[in-house]
């Protein structure tokens, strides 16, 4: 948008910003920089940093990018503190008075009025981020158990309701694989969310520094390449968590499909690109640009379709 000047090896296709506080967030995931007992650099989501700017400044230059096409899509990142979705409700309606774009939220909404409060402020589309596959693990990294305010059961409520507040299509959650779930929990959640009509985009875990989770490995890559595969199934309807198998260390053996549609699948490279909301790629978001990468930003080179056949060693046949 010309706020800053650097080298962009993928453009975004999305204008991703995030809700400036001055304190840390009020909740308390384990994953996040933005936890209130984390002692990591306070500009910092993942591994991504994000300066801040004067809202009128990053409106003008939004608008300016969305009419020549750069912006496909704001998304909006909120973490939690008392006035939030006041601040969020204001931008966006300031932004939406001066230019027609889509705009995404991805927030704990906390209560049903919150997501109406969002709706009618010209919201297009929201992600509730579940983050964890599992009950047990969700209380570990952002429940109970981590200090946070988030219980599993209150967060597919939440889902639910935003269904019928923004429509089917419109919801999307994040799940983040590697936190200590199995291939199979994962593949299950998946079809847990399309089938309640919720999109579930994919995370690779990223250890940060100052979290509480930092000595924590980033998930194998191998093991990534099968759920994002079984995700793209999935979500295209192409097979089922029902329909396919799993060993007894809970990674994917078969995924409920013929050989020749899944060779297909892994050749269009299209289950290994990034996840998520429409014109999403969230360039190296989980990784470093000199990789390797777990989610890819753009279409894939048929050297870089070649090293993650290898990857999935087997699992192809």
């Amino acid at each position: 948008m010309g706020l800053l000047e650097g080298k962009l090896d993928a453009e975004p296709t999305t204008t991703y910003l995030m809700t400036y506080n001055q304190g840390k967030c009020v909740a308390n995931c384990g994953f996040c920089p933005q936890a209130k007992t984390s002692q990591s650099k306070a500009e910092l989501l993942s591994r991504v940093s994000w300066p801040t700017f004067s809202t009128s400044s990053v409106i003008g230059k939004i608008v300016n990018s969305a009419k020549t096409g750069k912006t496909k899509r704001v998304c909006i990142q909120a973490i939690n503190y008392p006035q939030v979705f006041g601040d969020l409700c204001g931008f966006i309606q300031a932004l939406k008075a001066q230019v027609s774009v889509p705009v995404s939220v991805s927030c704990q909404p906390l209560n049903a009025g919150n997501l109406w409060l969002l709706s009618r402020a010209g919201t297009d589309r929201i992600g509730i981020a579940i983050d964890a596959a599992t009950p047990q693990l969700f209380g570990k990294v952002k429940g109970e158990e981590a200090g946070g305010p988030y219980s599993w059961q209150d967060e597919f409520t939440l889902l639910r309701t935003a269904i019928g507040v923004f429509g089917e299509g419109n919801v999307s959650t994040h799940i983040i694989v590697g936190l200590g779930e199995t291939e199979k929990e994962v593949v299950k959640i998946i079809q847990k969310c399309v089938d309640m009509g919720v999109l579930p985009a994919l995370f690779a875990f990223t250890p940060v520094k100052g979290t509480a989770l930092a000595a924590k490995s980033k998930p194998k890559l191998e093991a990534y390449r099968r759920v994002q595969l079984a995700r793209y199934l999935i979500v295209n309807a192409l097979s089922r968590f029902e329909d396919m198998a799993f060993n007894k260390a809970g990674q994917t053996t078969d995924f409920g499909v013929g050989k020749d549609l899944l060779v297909n699948a892994a050749e269009s490279g299209k289950p290994f690109q990034t996840s998520g909301c429409p014109d999403c790629n969230r360039p190296f978001y989980n990784e470093k640009p000199g990789g390797p990468l777990y989610n890819y930003p753009r279409n894939l080179n048929p050297q870089e379709t070649a090293e993650i056949k290898q990857q999935l060693n087997g699992s192809l046949t």
